[in-house]
């Protein structure tokens, strides 16, 4: 049986990232990020991504490892966070998985799924339907082959595009290929503040990630990476996109960004909320959370 995994999760402005960096100061801890946009170089001022101080101090894996112009999946994420863990463990160390990317974490954690691998020119394709026509048209097509998967894509973009990807080349849909088991076991935190404690955070947070450099981050990926549909997907950078075509005013795309968020944090409380598997969830978020997370961690982990 393998060791347990430590996994901390939770809806997006709980206070993850800054609670993982502050345990890993009283155990020999390395990160294993589970956030879909982390994952991509050049995306770091709208993904509130650690510092090159913070990932000096703690190591961090599965930050930085694509370009912004390459598709990555969960299948690639589970199988290099999967290697990243060996390793850590390898070392003597504890790896913590620290993300809200749900699928992610389910992929890991429940088992991959057995679809086929990406057809990145099928996916081109349909990411221009999806701009084209709009997510409701696609979602009807998904709907109509398998309601489950149409129900788990969730709003999420990327997850449309790939389960369209899978229907239109297996004659299939994603829900219908059994997923393989598991090569960790997985021991789950989740925050689990009231929403509302978020919401001034949500809101200060994309003020100030506008006014601190995101849409300079923006023009300088567009730039350098004229395509690149999955990494502008992300909440933020497509709404500074369009604020950079002239589509949308300043405000206007400060508010679809905070929307954005809003919106992803309800559907993270609605995936989460029954989380399978061991699972302790925590009603706090932040600072407030610090003597839970310990005491959970504590009674699984050393603590120096």
């Amino acid at each position: 049986m393998q060791p347990t995994v430590p996994v901390l999760t939770g809806p997006s402005a709980s206070g993850k990232s800054s609670l993982a960096l502050r345990l890993a100061q009283h155990a020999p801890i390395e990160l294993v990020s589970a956030d879909a946009t982390m994952v991509y170089r050049g995306l770091d001022v709208g993904t509130d991504k650690p510092s090159a101080a913070e990932r000096a101090r703690v190591p961090h894996h599965l930050v930085d490892v694509a370009r912004p112009d390459e598709a990555y999946d969960m299948v690639r994420w589970v199988e290099a966070a999967e290697h990243a863990i060996t390793e850590v463990r390898a070392r003597g160390r504890i790896p913590l998985v620290v993300g809200g990317t749900v699928y992610y974490l389910r992929g890991l954690c429940e088992g991959l799924p057995t679809t086929p691998p990406p057809g990145e020119a099928v996916q081109q394709a349909i990411w221009a339907e999806l701009e084209r026509l709009g997510a409701e048209a696609l979602l009807a097509e998904l709907a109509a082959a398998s309601p489950v998967d149409a129900a788990r894509v969730a709003g999420n973009p990327r997850r449309l595009v790939r389960a369209l990807e899978v229907l239109r080349r297996s004659g299939r849909p994603p829900a219908a290929f059994p997923p393989r088991p598991p090569r960790v076991r997985c021991a789950k935190l989740v925050l689990w503040p009231e929403r509302a404690a978020l919401k001034d955070k949500v809101w200060e947070r994309a003020r100030w990630q506008f006014e601190h450099g995101l849409i300079d981050e923006v023009r300088a990926l567009l730039e350098h990476y004229p395509c690149m549909p999955t990494a502008l997907q992300s909440i933020g950078y497509k709404e500074v996109v369009r604020y950079l075509r002239g589509e949308w005013s300043y405000e206007e795309a400060l508010e679809a960004d905070r929307r954005a968020v809003w919106r992803l944090i309800k559907r993270q409380y609605t995936w989460l909320r029954r989380e399978p598997g061991d699972v302790t969830y925590l009603p706090r978020a932040g600072e407030a959370a610090w003597p839970g997370l310990v005491f959970w961690f504590s009674r699984r982990f050393p603590l120096s």
